[in-house]
């Protein structure tokens, strides 16, 4: 079983940064991929960026590229979400994942099966 913790939400005006935090336990978080995704009110999920088991990045929504940047710290257990240059269209919810198979990270939320709590997050313009 895996446990996530999302942290580092908050309030930002436009322009500003934030960095969220995901906290795994249960098992050692390097062996698996991971995702960020977002939920705004009355919108669908969607991917925000996703890193592989390698460490590689797999994925960024084109809407955040060279805004946004995915990292993982394996020592602490921790996968980071870098977001610069915040937008009001950047608010949401924001979540941590990791997919049913551990290994491959996508874009498409119905692959993941673990899910953190969320952390929202609010830009003001």
């Amino acid at each position: 079983q895996v446990q996530l913790v999302e942290s580092g939400g908050g309030l930002v005006q436009a322009g500003g940064s934030l960095r969220l935090s995901c906290a795994a336990s249960g098992r050692t978080f390097r062996t698996y991929a991971t995702g960020w995704f977002r939920q705004a009110p009355g919108k669908k999920r969607e991917a925000v960026s996703a890193i592989g088991k390698s460490g590689s990045t797999a994925y960024y929504l084109d809407s955040v590229k060279g805004r946004f940047t995915i990292s993982r710290d394996a020592s602490k257990n921790t996968v980071y979400l870098q977001m610069n240059s915040l937008e009001p269209e950047d608010t949401a919810v924001y979540y941590c994942a990791v997919p049913a198979n551990l290994l491959l990270a996508t874009s498409r939320p119905e692959d993941y099966a673990y899910w953190g709590q969320g952390t929202q997050v609010t830009v003001s313009s």
